[in-house]
């Protein structure tokens, strides 16, 4: 909503002065109810955080009351969680039950959810920090759609973080600062709420002068908001200077001290350090205590003519910083204390702060409790029109039909090097789904087998440059072109922004209206550099094609920095994402078109693939019967004959060791079966629903891994074998309470060649046929 007089201009200032006011009271009401009048059967604290609330209602009530357009996304602070459910209170998308129930089981999340609150929420928070960065790859993305044609310029809106400032100190931020002047970031707002208290302590005085250098280094505009127009209109009366040079040098600690002390404090303080100055101490005398108070905290990030100014002035799409200066608790009896990060107000202070707002008891719920009729009715009018009112929901994007994905043809193969192949085949199909397909990875393109997609589909940049290596004539594997139409996201070595770009790409669909299918091929071991990003996407319901290669003590002459161990427990833990090892090529293939299929389904989930270079030689299919069976976790490579006493189960790299070992001892362990284990995690997982179905008074139908181990004796004796963590297969032998013998790897590796390192950490034939042995003692 832009003013055009001043009169519609003060109009527009007191009306969002009206509903910050409400958005404090709902906010830390909400809070109250859930610690202090509903029951608690457990006695511990509900928690919610009404100093952090307090300090950002102004700036979330300019902009999603006036400066938010209809396309424009919010990643809400976590603490801020209940004021975005006060915001949605008043447009009627939450309800009065879900607020009461806040932090109960069914009621309002603790931190803004995609998947888990009723209210629109367009980035999940709560991870600190990972929630504002996203926001410059969701940026990244928008302009991808648009260079494709996907997405009308018109039709782009500015991805917006609100976080704290001690959101400042996560590395994950500067990693995403410096990726996105790679790639020319815009229509990206960050606003810092700069009350300069964290959880432990006031933030470092000397740290926020430094800010405005990095970010405008980096490409972006930094608007600096310290003071509101109280003060600027008290500084500029005689006497005023001093007071702002004191401001300007006064220690965040200092200030947030003299904050919670009040008027009296702050009269004391000044007259000591500027006594000395007889207009200044004339203009503080202008002000009672109470005056003084509000003028010294008068911040320009409580300031609702000055953020609407700021917001107004930042009209491209340039990335703007604004930092806004505010109070931890502004308004409430909390403001300023060191401690109240997780304080709140006791019910004597909720009831004076509710009498003071003129509420009556009984109506604490009421959108406008104690505003009146006519105030009540301008506020209800003022925000039906208002810009956020009519964003548009999540949008539904059409299902990409999936092609057959013929497994490449060879007698030897390693999994990588078939991941590539059908990447390539993908490339050069001309399928619709190639053309949504966007690969990415974190500056490992071509040794995770992706640089024929690439050389194919070429890397998008939004200002076209060309290979100067391919002008030259120098000869490279390496097709480097750099166009609109590129369907590869280069990124540096930041395993943390691969994984927020994969969400972003992720959640194209609900966000831009198109499907993209994301495929991101990192180290397998580096996956756990970027863990917690990975769960962010995963806990927002992104959808995405993880690729962990090479993998394992396989990787041998690497050494023990890039060989992972416990990768596979790490897929198996993880909600939203699927696993799979996949040992063989048509494996692969195999896998790839279901997690395409699988990607888009509305119940369906990420996916991850641990694949490995070791070439290994390929089974000879007769038929497509084992396709079911491996999707569900796992087949018979070789079928155990009914009540056979032992089986073997690996999964993925080390097949041929297992098939050896199968081949040596079958003759002396008639009907030795042998598993090819596929995925762990959905073992895992459909044995543990089946158990729970029992608890819960459920069907109980038989698991896939009980189907499977179903020809074994019952007192059949299991060896398990895998590159990784033995855990990832030793919970085997509970599904029917069999014995096993485990081998993995579960301690760190070394260079050496495979022969040698199968050897020594024990993964060899012979290593298998000891443990068989270890059974039968």
């Amino acid at each position: 909503m832009k003013t055009t007089t001043a009169a519609d201009r003060q109009e527009l200032v007191s009306t969002l002065e009206l509903l910050e006011q409400r958005l404090l009271w709902l906010s830390a009401w909400t809070i109250h109810n859930a610690n202090h009048i509903r029951p608690k059967r457990d006695g511990l604290k509900v928690g919610g955080h009404q100093a952090s609330c307090a300090s950002i209602t102004a700036i979330m009530a300019a902009l999603y009351f006036h400066a938010l357009g209809p396309n424009d996304k919010v990643a809400v602070k976590p603490h801020a969680g209940p004021v975005l459910q006060a915001i949605h209170y008043l447009l009627g998308n939450q309800s009065r039950g879900k607020l009461e129930a806040f932090r109960g089981l069914g009621g309002v999340q603790s931190y803004p959810s995609r998947t888990k609150d009723t209210i629109p929420v367009d980035f999940s928070t709560g991870s600190v920090g990972l929630g504002v960065a996203v926001t410059a790859f969701s940026s990244l993305v928008q302009d991808y759609l648009i260079a494709h044609g996907q997405l009308r310029e018109a039709d782009a809106g500015r991805m917006i973080a609100l976080l704290g400032d001690a959101e400042l100190d996560e590395g994950n931020i500067y990693e995403c600062l410096i990726e996105g002047y790679k790639h020319d970031l815009r229509n990206c707002w960050w606003v810092v709420d700069y009350n300069r208290q964290s959880l432990d302590a006031t933030t470092a005085d000397r740290m926020f002068r430094r800010f405005d250098d990095i970010f405008e280094t980096c490409g972006w505009r930094v608007v600096t908001l310290k003071h509101g127009r109280l003060q600027r209109a008290a500084f500029a009366r005689p006497g005023g200077t001093a007071i702002e040079e004191w401001i300007e040098n006064c220690p965040n600690a200092d200030f947030a001290a003299l904050t919670y002390q009040g008027g009296e404090a702050w009269r004391a303080r000044l007259i000591t350090d500027l006594g000395d100055k007889p207009q200044t101490v004339e203009l503080l005398q202008s002000f009672d205590n109470v005056e003084l108070a509000r003028l010294m905290t008068n911040l320009g990030g409580h300031c609702i003519e000055t953020l609407v100014d700021a917001f107004d002035g930042a009209n491209d799409d340039r990335p703007t910083l604004f930092i806004a200066y505010t109070v931890k608790g502004h308004g409430l009896p909390l403001a300023g204390h060191k401690d109240n990060h997780s304080g709140m107000m006791n019910p004597a202070q909720i009831e004076q702060f509710r009498a003071g707002l003129g509420i009556a008891p009984g109506e604490e719920w009421e959108k406008w409790g104690g505003m009146g009729d006519n105030v009540a009715q301008t506020l209800e009018a003022f925000v039906e029109t208002s810009a956020v009112a009519r964003q548009r929901p999540e949008l539904h994007a059409p299902v990409l039909p999936v092609p057959p994905i013929a497994p490449p043809p060879g007698e030897e193969q390693s999994t990588q090097a078939a991941f590539g192949r059908i990447m390539l085949d993908l490339a050069k199909s001309g399928d619709a789904l190639a053309d949504h397909i966007v690969t990415t990875a974190p500056d490992v393109t071509q040794t995770t087998n992706l640089g024929g997609f690439v050389n194919q589909r070429g890397l998008f940049r939004r200002q076209e440059l060309g290979d100067v290596f391919q002008k030259a004539r120098i000869p490279s594997a390496q097709k480097w072109i750099q166009h609109t139409a590129g369907q590869h996201i280069e990124l540096g070595i930041a395993e943390s922004n691969f994984f927020l770009l994969l969400a972003a790409l992720g959640l194209a669909g609900p966000h831009f209206g198109t499907r993209l299918l994301p495929v991101g091929t990192v180290y397998d071991p580096f996956i756990a550099r970027g863990l917690d990003a990975l769960n962010y996407g995963c806990y927002q319901d992104s959808r995405f094609l993880l690729v962990g290669t090479p993998s394992g003590l396989t990787l041998a002459a690497e050494g023990g920095a890039h060989q992972s161990l416990y990768t596979p427990l790490i897929g198996m833990g993880q909600p939203g994402l699927t696993s799979y090892e996949p040992a063989f090529a048509d494996e692969v293939a195999l896998m790839m078109a279901h997690a395409f299929d699988l990607m888009q389904r509305p119940d369906g989930t990420s996916v991850y693939l641990r694949l490995s270079t070791r070439v290994i030689s390929q089974p000879s299919r007769h038929d497509d019967a084992w396709h079911a069976d491996a999707l569900a976790g796992g087949y018979w490579l070789r079928q155990p004959a009914n009540g056979a006493s032992a089986a073997i189960a690996f999964c993925g790299t080390v097949a041929p060791e297992a098939l050896a070992a199968w081949e040596e001892l079958v003759a002396d362990i008639p009907g030795l079966g042998l598993l090819n284990v596929t995925s762990p995690d959905l073992l895992h997982r459909g044995w543990s629903a089946r158990r729970a179905a029992r608890w819960n008074g459920g069907g109980a139908p038989t698991c896939h891994v009980e189907a499977l181990l179903a020809p074994l004796a019952p007192d059949a004796g299991l060896i398990t074998v895998l590159d990784g963590s033995p855990a990832t297969l030793s919970w085997l032998g509970g599904v029917r309470g069999q014995r096993v013998s485990p081998l993995g790897t579960d301690r760190f590796g070394q260079t050496g060649d495979l022969p040698d390192l199968y050897r020594v950490y024990r993964l060899d034939s012979e290593a298998i046929i000891d443990a068989a042995a270890e059974l039968f003692l």
